[in-house]
C-alpha cells in the first residue's frame, strides 16, 4: 500500500463519518433520526420522519462521501483494490462514524456513491435494480441486499478488473443489514413511506 493510498483511505473514512442525516435534521430542526423510527441515520428513515425533499438531500450527501473519494483517487492513479478500500474506509465512516459516537447507517447511498466513478451505465443498473424491488415489494432494505448481490455481476459484465473491490464493498453492506434480514423473514420491517411504530 502507497503513501498516497494510505492518506485516501483515512480521508474517505473521515469524510464517511460526517453523518448527513443528523446535520441535516440538526439544520431543520427535526428529531435525531438516530432516536425515532428505524434509529437508523440515512436517507429511509429520514423520509419517514420528514418528508422526500429531506430525504433526497441526504441520499445526495451520502452518496458524494463515496464518490468524492472514490472519484479522487481515480484521477490519482490509485489501482483498483486500493480504490475498493477508499470506497470501504467511506462506508465504515458511514457505518460507524467517528464524530457521531461510532452510531451510523447502513452505507448503501455511500456504497453506491462510491461505485458511480466506475461508470454511468453500472450506476444506472444498480439505481434501475434497486428502485424496481422497492416498487414491487416496497422494502427499502429488500432493495438494496438484492442490488448488492447483483451489483458485482453487473460490475462484471462492464468493467471486470473491478469485479473484486466492489464486491468486497457489497459483502460489507450485507452484514451491516442482519437485522433488517431478519425483520424480513419474520415480518416485522417497516415499508417504505410507512411510520415505525
Amino acid at each position: 500500500m502507497t503513501p498516497l493510498a494510505l492518506i485516501m483511505i483515512i480521508c474517505a473514512y473521515l469524510l464517511g463519518s460526517i453523518s448527513s442525516a443528523v446535520l441535516i435534521c440538526r439544520l431543520l430542526r427535526l428529531p435525531d433520526p438516530r432516536g425515532v423510527g428505524s434509529h437508523n441515520p440515512g436517507a429511509t428513515n429520514v423520509l419517514r420522519i420528514a418528508g422526500k425533499k429531506t430525504a433526497l438531500a441526504v441520499l445526495i450527501c451520502d452518496m458524494l462521501k463515496g464518490t468524492i473519494p472514490v472519484w479522487g483517487g481515480y484521477y490519482l492513479n490509485i489501482d483498483p483494490l486500493m480504490l475498493g478500500l477508499i470506497g470501504i474506509a467511506a462506508c465504515l465512516g458511514h457505518m460507524y462514524p467517528l464524530f457521531f459516537h461510532f452510531k451510523g447507517g447502513k452505507g448503501v447511498a455511500t456504497a453506491l456513491g462510491a461505485i458511480a466513478p466506475i461508470g454511468l451505465e453500472l450506476t444506472a443498473m444498480v439505481i434501475v435494480t434497486w428502485l424496481v424491488v422497492v416498487f414491487i415489494f416496497r422494502y427499502s432494505s429488500l432493495a438494496a441486499l438484492v442490488t448488492v448481490l447483483l451489483t458485482p455481476f453487473y460490475t462484471w459484465m462492464i468493467k471486470p478488473h473491478y469485479t473484486l473491490p466492489v464486491a468486497m464493498l457489497c459483502c460489507l453492506i450485507v452484514l451491516r443489514h442482519q437485522e433488517n434480514i431478519k425483520r424480513l423473514f419474520i415480518g416485522t420491517e417497516p415499508k417504505v413511506g410507512e411510520k415505525k411504530p
